[in-house]
């Protein structure tokens, strides 16, 4: 049996994940490495980190899966959007990578807005925010100029990743989507951006659909690792992007909504670009000539593990939402807000916090556990009803990942709140299943990525809305929607 590994290259691990033709899972890897904070607010990695993990996957499975050497046929990435990988003119790293979640940036995207503004977005579709890797490159320029004239290079971690398997450059568009260097609607470098904050097109790599063939393992490491036959290398997709192949997000009716520390809602957009003005994050698919549209929570499972570790620190999850189930939607008067760090969507406001109102006498352990899942589940929402009222969209189904997926009245919250079908994976791999996928239709297992998704994803019913839920909800929803406007003032005041 013919395999694909598709490598995951998170913030803080890299997992592998081995696929069979028959979509079958056949063995899984994880190597850890370390984050650097060299100062407050800053969030750098060591590539060499990346390298040695990948040696450990490869390793890891070599001893597990006794065939893994004769019959991996290709490799391909799901990575960490945004971070930034420099390197001089013999392809040496200069520094440390600057990753995604690094927020010295502030003073350098209020540059390129003033910059650019409205020209920004209509290229990139994207407004300027800490996170993106143009602003990086100008804190470089500006922080560390002797390391800026020796930058040849500018790649993203997966494609770093690449480049040590292949010897071969090169950016996907996905990935490339959350740059601020990409037209979107071209597929091309912006010439105009890079000419604005002198950056030579030169510095960048070629690009390359998802499943586009990269190269082949080098000779050497073929040779290390004892690979019976040339391994095909994919450029593999940004992780959002391999997250929703992995999940079966291939067509406009169906959502995603992904809870981790922060959360996700996200949507196929077909070859047309709805004009979001920045409200929502759009970027390119790993789906050739299509895009997908996000929203982010910064402090979705993040809020109910603050949540727990402040109030029921002895308790398990599933201790403290046994309850949740016993009370009904609203909590009985009790919102929370869940901007305990700041909101991204549809607030772009670092400087907001989070609240409980409503607290009264009655209120027990149970309200405030299921307020709080109400309350992660209503920021989703804000993205959900952007994409609705915006684009026109209707949901037929939202599959659902992560944390979110894992408790059964949780996912009853979700359907009554996002008013449609909750669908849960059968197994949930992550965006390491979105880069084998990736892999196996580079490798022509499959025509289509949708005939790939046929075989490798498989879903099982999560919850239905309650109508009378719903409804009760949507009233709910319109008080949460006041809250931002009404406490963003206080938050500022307290904040001082």
């Amino acid at each position: 049996m013919a395999y694909v590994l598709g490598l995951d290259l998170g913030t803080s691990s890299l997992k592998g994940l081995l696929m069979n033709e028959k979509g079958e899972s056949c063995g899984t890897a994880t190597a850890d490495y370390p984050l650097l904070h060299p100062a407050s607010g800053y969030s750098e990695q060591d590539p060499a980190e990346w390298i040695r993990a990948c040696e450990i996957v490869f390793e890891t499975l070599k001893a597990a899966v006794p065939d893994f050497t004769e019959e991996l046929q290709g490799i391909s990435f799901s990575g960490q959007m945004h971070s930034l990988v420099v390197l001089n003119d013999e392809q040496e790293v200069l520094r440390p990578a600057i990753l995604w979640n690094d927020v010295r940036t502030s003073a350098q995207c209020a540059k390129i807005m003033a910059t650019f503004g409205d020209d920004l977005l209509a290229i990139t579709q994207n407004i300027a925010l800490e996170g993106f890797t143009l602003p990086k490159i100008l804190w470089l320029q500006e922080n560390e100029p002797e390391i800026w004239q020796e930058v040849r290079h500018l790649l993203l971690p997966k494609d770093y990743l690449g480049f040590w398997l292949t010897g071969q450059q090169h950016m996907d568009y996905s990935d490339a989507a959350g740059t601020l260097l990409l037209d979107v609607a071209k597929k091309e470098w912006s010439t105009e951006i890079l000419n604005q904050f002198a950056i030579p097109a030169t510095y960048l790599p070629p690009l390359i659909d998802s499943q586009g063939k990269t190269g082949v393992i080098r000779p050497a490491l073929r040779q290390r690792f004892g690979f019976k036959h040339e391994i095909q290398v994919f450029a593999g997709g940004a992780d959002n992007a391999c997250a929703a192949i992995g999940a079966g997000i291939l067509e406009v009716e169906t959502g995603m909504v992904s809870i981790g520390t922060s959360g996700v809602f996200l949507s196929y957009e077909d070859t047309k670009i709805p004009h979001y003005a920045g409200q929502l994050h759009l970027f390119n698919h790993g789906l050739k000539d299509r895009y997908y549209s996000m929203g982010v929570t910064l402090a979705a499972g993040h809020s109910l593990s603050w949540f727990k570790e402040t109030f029921a620190k002895d308790l398990s999850f599933e201790e403290l939402l046994a309850g949740v189930g016993n009370i009904g939607p609203g909590a009985n008067g009790l919102l929370f807000t869940p901007y305990i760090v700041g909101e991204r969507t549809p607030h772009v406001d670092s400087r907001v916090r989070g609240s409980f109102i409503g607290i009264d006498t009655t209120h027990t352990l149970s309200h405030f556990s299921r307020a709080v899942l109400e309350g992660i589940t209503f920021s989703l929402k804000d993205s959900q009803q952007l994409m609705e009222t915006i684009a026109g969209k209707t949901f037929d189904k939202i599959i659902s990942v992560g944390g979110g997926a894992k408790n059964p009245e949780w996912l009853q919250i979700q359907a009554d709140i996002f008013g449609t079908e909750i669908l849960c994976l059968e197994v949930e791999e992550g965006p390491g299943l979105g880069a084998a996928m990736l892999a196996a239709t580079g490798l022509g297992w499959f025509a289509s990525l949708q005939e790939c998704s046929d075989t490798f994803v498989s879903y099982k019913k999560g919850a239905s809305p309650i109508p009378t839920n719903v409804e009760k909800y949507q009233k709910i929803y319109e008080t949460y929607q006041k809250v931002y406007a009404a406490t963003k003032d206080i938050c500022y005041e307290l904040g001082e």
